[in-house]
């Protein structure tokens, strides 16, 4: 298992577009991603309702995971949309 543990850099958390970008990374990466804040369960990056309810704020941690052998790459990107809190999804997701 590939994993990335990053802070939430969206001041208001990952709620409503800030969730929608990430979904839609979740969704491009070509590898299945899980996304998980504390103790809680795993949920799928790619699931809006998933992902909304975590209601991950900004400043706390959450942990993206794959289990596939070529994930690395698509957790880099994602971590970094998730760190700086990007508006829009760069070219490279």
């Amino acid at each position: 298992m590939v994993e990335r543990r990053v802070t939430v850099g969206w001041a208001e958390g990952l709620h409503a577009r800030p969730a929608s970008i990430f979904v839609r990374a979740a969704s491009a990466a070509g590898v299945p991603v899980t996304i998980q804040k504390g103790d809680g369960s795993p949920v799928n990056a790619a699931s809006m309702l998933g992902v909304l309810g975590l209601g991950a704020e900004g400043g706390e941690e959450v942990v993206l995971a794959s289990e596939s052998d070529d994930a690395a790459e698509a957790l880099d990107r994602l971590a970094k949309l998730v760190s700086e809190g990007l508006e829009e999804l760069p070219e490279t997701v």
